[in-house]
């Protein structure tokens, strides 16, 4: 979704952001200006074992949460390096903030690494990196030497062909782009450029060639060569990849119908001829190991299709304009599995598995459909472990359609959102799935009004881990029916959005019967949103478009590390008077660390809290300026239940009757364990 409501009544204007953003400038190589701050130079100590993290954290400090995924986390600043390790930061538009964790390692001279000890068995790896973009923001390629016990040698080619968008929503790949002169902004005028460099990561896959064992040390080194003047590596997830999955009986490979599997020739053909055969016999799809080359929608109805495994059986293709602009108004084609809209009847009985989409999206075109999964897939459909790469939404789904398991997915680097379920969504159920650098909302529920009526409702996100959306929340629901959002593992999110977030915006319906955010774990949410200049909640409710009445519980939840709030409620300046957000029941909350409040309510309206203990806590727990009246009795209604609530809930200073307007941050220790 698109960044919050600009209203230059409620923005005050920000310090940092041309120095930042000069900063980072000169990292890349476009300007004068110094290098972007960095701690001392470190080293790991000599002989430490591997460090595993989910999130950045100690992943008993997680436990439950998130997806069960096949690899390990080791975060590049616990690794061995003679690099320097850069941050910890969370201010937008630098790469500290952008990493997972909010700390990554700068290499600069021929020779320094980074070293990983495996933890377990491994034979293959996934490297989270930036390198600079080019001055036409075009991209570069550079090398990355790995080696395995200082043998076994090989050479990644890392690319910054995906990363580096500019300017303001949609964004660009030009640097030299204007701003958006629609939106307000709070930078002067005239803007330095390139403006708003963000979306700096890019991740790569390597197979090593062997299983390694615990112990063994793999080594990203810089080249004698190189066009890159720095390397940032953030994070190296390692797995144990299984043989390619055999083909099924009573399938059909698409190699008998001519699929090309070195990728040479356009395989989509083949594919389209192997369907319509395999649905006349009642039969599946195979699409064996290889790279097959596909620039367009292959169309699933009443089909399966499976792959050899998704570090196997590969789609790959490229971004192509059109000749005219598409029915569903796209001006290019890009590989895709998509369903039939909703318009044609939809699809149904789809199952698509076991294969990876490498697309090439490399801007954020609204209207273009160049997603992963796309179209209308329902009626007892499942899309289950792909890996979709480089598209502008993972798994965009337009309604109505009802019906559909989608489940232990990885989706990295997209331009827009990971997955989004849109108009008229029912009975989807989203689960054990992976999302990390997302450009736009990681996961969303987006039930948008239409004239007939149509509702996202009884739509479930659980056990699904979120990291890093450059742009927007980790998961957002925004209007629809009995909807929740359970047992998921959000953490890091940069800019005008948060961990967790209900909003009546971008034309939603009403929030009604109840929605459910129950048993997540937040990491270092609740960021400040640039525009308003405020910080957010770990939880965010935001009331824009209509009354927020509907049932919203939040309980048996851990708010870990949150920059400013654990909580906001807010409604925009233009609508304070018409809007209140009411009905909300929060309970059994262990909130460990806020840069501000628990509590920060601009708003009118109401909310239960029972059972929230909160520590760590930077200013008085609850800051209640109701609908930016800022004095008098406030309109927010925070009620206290008994005394379940520990801490200082009942301070004078933190009282429900306390306003501050933009406290200061005190960042809070690290997360530990709550006993």
């Amino acid at each position: 979704m698109s960044p919050v409501s600009q209203n230059p009544s409620v923005r005050r204007r920000l310090t940092a952001t041309t120095a930042t953003v000069g900063a980072l400038l000169a990292a890349a190589g476009l300007s004068a200006a110094p290098a972007f701050s960095t701690t001392e130079s470190s080293e790991a100590a000599a002989g430490s074992g591997p460090v595993i993290t989910r999130a950045g954290l100690d992943p008993k400090l997680v436990e439950g949460r998130g997806a069960t995924v096949p690899f390990v986390e080791q975060e590049a600043e616990n690794a061995f390096t003679t690099g320097e390790k850069i941050g910890p930061s969370r201010e937008a538009y630098t790469l500290p903030a952008e990493a997972s964790g909010r700390t990554a390692v700068r290499l600069t001279s021929p020779g320094q690494y980074v070293e990983f000890t495996l933890s377990r068995p491994a034979n293959a790896l996934t490297l989270r990196y930036s390198i600079p973009d080019t001055a036409d923001g075009k991209g570069m390629r550079a090398p990355l030497d790995v080696t395995v016990n200082g043998k076994h040698k090989q050479t990644m080619t890392l690319t910054s062909e995906y990363a580096w968008l500019y300017g303001m929503y949609p964004f660009s790949n030009d640097p030299m782009v204007d701003p958006n002169p629609g939106w307000w902004k709070p930078e002067p005028d005239p803007v330095t450029k390139p403006f708003r460099p963000n979306h700096f990561y890019d991740e790569q896959r390597l197979m090593l060639g062997k299983t390694y064992q615990a112990g063994d040390k793999v080594r990203f080194q810089l080249p004698a060569s190189t066009p890159a003047a720095w390397y940032v590596l953030d994070v190296a997830d390692f797995e144990l990849v299984a043989q390619p999955l055999k083909q099924p009986k009573k399938s059909l490979s698409i190699r008998l119908f001519g699929a090309d599997p070195t990728g040479r020739r356009d395989a989509a053909p083949a594919i389209d001829r192997t369907i319509a055969v395999a649905k006349k016999l009642g039969w599946s799809v195979f699409i064996p190991p290889g790279t097959y080359q596909v620039n367009r929608h292959i169309i699933v109805d009443k089909v399966t299709v499976r792959g050899a495994g998704n570090w196997w059986s590969i789609i790959k293709g490229r971004v192509l304009p059109l000749a005219q602009p598409a029915p569903d108004k796209s001006v290019h084609s890009a590989p895709g599995f998509y369903g039939k809209y909703a318009a044609d009847g939809g699809s149904t009985k789809v199952h698509l598995s076991d294969f990876a989409i490498e697309s090439d999206v490399r801007e954020r075109i609204d209207t273009d459909q160049v997603n992963g999964i796309g179209g209308a897939i329902g009626g007892g459909s499942t899309i289950q472990n792909l890996y979709l790469h480089h598209t502008k939404v993972g798994i965009w789904l337009d309604g109505p359609m009802d019906g559909l398991l989608i489940r232990d997915n990885v989706i990295t680097d997209a331009i827009a959102d990971g997955m989004n379920l849109h108009l008229g969504v029912s009975n989807v159920r989203a689960t054990n799935n992976f999302i990390r650098n997302s450009g736009d909302d990681g996961l969303a529920m987006w039930s948008e009004a239409n004239p007939a009526g149509l509702v996202n409702h009884h739509n479930v996100y659980d056990h699904n881990t979120v990291q890093t959306p450059v742009l927007a929340n980790n998961i957002a629901i925004y209007g629809g029916r009995d909807n929740a959002v359970t047992d998921n593992l959000v953490a890091d999110p940069i800019r005008e959005g948060s961990t967790l977030h209900a909003g009546s915006r971008f034309n939603s319906t009403p929030f009604e019967g109840t929605l459910t955010f129950a048993r997540n774990t937040t990491v270092r949410g609740g960021p400040r949103d640039l525009n308003w200049d405020l910080g957010l909640g770990a939880i965010w409710l935001y009331a824009l478009q209509s009354n927020m009445s509907g049932k919203i519980e939040i309980r048996d939840s851990s708010l870990l590390d949150s920059t400013y709030n654990a909580f906001l409620f807010v409604v925009d300046w233009p609508v304070k008077d018409d809007y209140a957000i009411t009905n909300v029941a929060v309970s059994n909350i262990e909130v460990d660390g806020t840069g501000t409040n628990v509590v920060n309510a601009r708003v009118g309206g109401w909310a239960t809290f029972e059972n929230v203990d909160a520590r760590n806590v930077g200013a008085p727990f609850v800051n209640n300026c109701g609908t930016f009246h800022f004095t008098g009795t406030p309109e927010f209604d925070v009620r206290l239940l008994g005394d379940s609530n520990d801490g200082g809930w009942t301070a004078d200073a933190g009282a429900p009757g306390h306003c501050e307007d933009r406290p200061p941050v005190v960042p809070p220790p690290a997360p530990s364990p709550w006993n």
